[in-house]
């Protein structure tokens, strides 16, 4: 650690440490969650760093973080994230927070084809720097916060000013500086999109799901759903009520009895005695659901083979995957197929007709528009 750890755990602290961040061009920002411990998705730690100090700061210590709000939002302050798509979803969602002027040296790493774009893997190629795993599941939500677990928190920001120099000089040869910075542009649009379904609905996100009898999921949609409710005002992880391999087990060999419960694995006697009446309860519900109000699986339509759609997508493929290499860049991350196919629907003609793709950044046009034009109309 080149900086020693400093914890922000009272409002007076917080105070402190804004007045010497004030002014900072560069801010390093991670966050710290419990989504293995906890049902709610919440933030937990908040890790700030400049290029001089570094601190852990403790939300349920210095309450109100609306300084850190003001700081994303300011367009002055770059602030500097590793792989910021599930922070930024968290600040938007609790707080409603949102970011301008940002660097994310996950993106940054992409577009240079490093060959482990994980902070671990670049933290030991350009500072040695040996990641220590024993803390990838703590439950952050506990507290007090042990020594180790603040020195491994602040181990996600103490480098990321100085990496993002790094990365920056890299790009800035290769001349990708634009490129990154369209990307970077788009993260600010990122915003919390989590709990759409319904409890009609939810529980076919479970893989397999789809693959039961009616009856079956009937069952299972009330389980899911029991389960999912009793986590949210238990405030605890999904899993650690009931699993999901539970779950199906029951939903195909239902149970009437706490005996036979008790014997179900993953259930045991304790599960029977502390929560067996609930789960019996869910079960004799899809049980006794008539047959008319069953769920059932609506399946998709089969698509209509389209052979000219399919070799324009082909022949886009063919044209990014030799710039790619040519670029040495990974194809995904160089143009995703999805572009790919949005390319091929819209059939451009003209460079224009192509900037009016929404999945297309400005880069890109610039950079492969002509070649890709070229393949969409040889094709058409």
């Amino acid at each position: 650690m080149t900086v020693p750890v400093r914890l922000v755990d009272r409002p007076e602290t917080f105070r402190a440490l804004l007045d010497e961040v004030a002014g900072a061009p560069l801010v390093a920002l991670d966050t710290e969650a419990a989504s293995f411990h906890r049902f709610h998705d919440r933030i937990y730690l908040v890790q700030l760093s400049t290029r001089d100090l570094t601190a852990v700061i403790d939300p349920l210590g210095v309450g109100d973080l609306t300084p850190i709000g003001t700081l994303l939002a300011d367009p002055a302050i770059e602030t500097i994230f590793h792989d910021a798509d599930y922070d930024l979803r968290l600040f938007d969602k609790e707080f409603g927070f949102r970011a301008k002027s940002l660097f994310d040296t996950r993106i940054a790493a992409q577009f240079l084809n490093e060959p482990g774009i994980g902070l671990g893997a670049l933290l030991a190629k350009y500072f040695g720097v040996t990641a220590d795993k024993r803390f990838q599941r703590a439950d952050w939500s506990a507290r007090p916060l042990s020594g180790p677990m603040l020195d491994y928190a602040a181990g996600d920001t103490v480098h990321l000013c100085e990496l993002r120099d790094i990365l920056l000089e890299q790009l800035d040869a290769l001349g990708r500086t634009e490129w990154v910075a369209e990307e970077f542009e788009n993260l600010e649009k990122i915003r919390w999109t989590g709990g759409g379904e319904g409890p009609e609905t939810a529980f076919l996100r479970l893989k397999g799901s789809k693959a039961l009898q009616r009856r079956e999921l009937a069952i299972l949609r009330e389980l899911y759903n029991w389960r999912e409710e009793t986590s949210s005002r238990l405030d605890r992880a999904s899993f650690r009520v009931l699993g999901n391999e539970v779950l199906f087990a029951l939903a195909q060999q239902p149970v009437t009895t706490l005996e036979e419960l008790g014997r179900v694995k993953g259930v045991g006697q304790d599960g029977a005695q502390r929560r067996g009446n609930e789960i019996l309860a869910a079960i004799g519900r899809g049980l006794a659901l008539p047959d008319r109000d069953l769920p059932r699986v609506e399946r998709q339509q089969r698509r209509v083979p389209d052979p000219a759609f399919e070799a324009r997508v082909e022949a886009l493929k063919r044209r990014r995957n030799a710039l790619a290499e040519e670029l040495q860049l990974a194809p995904g991350v160089l143009c995703p197929n999805g572009t790919l196919e949005a390319i091929a629907r819209a059939e451009p003609s003209t460079l224009a007709d192509m900037a009016t793709i929404p999945e297309l950044r400005r880069w890109q046009i610039k950079v492969l528009g002509p070649a890709l034009l070229e393949a969409t109309v040889a094709t058409g």
